[in-house]
């Protein structure tokens, strides 16, 4: 399987499958770094006021397309 053709987020849900070959490899280290520097109460912190944000914001309406 080409790392092209896979959905990372349904078939890695338990570890990466494609290992070397992961095009998104990249943002390991960064993930990693995100984890040691920050705090879990700094984390849930900046959750909450994602969720907070998302709430506020005005409805999205989707008008499908007429056939």
């Amino acid at each position: 399987m080409e790392s092209t053709q896979i959905n990372c987020a349904e078939a890695c849900k338990n570890g990466c499958v494609l290992g070397d070959r992961c095009p998104n490899k990249e943002y390991i280290s960064q993930a990693t770094s995100f984890i040691k520097e920050k705090s879990l109460d700094d984390m849930l912190a900046i959750a909450e006021e994602a969720r907070r944000k998302k709430m506020s914001a005005p409805p999205k309406w989707i008008i499908p397309d007429e056939i």
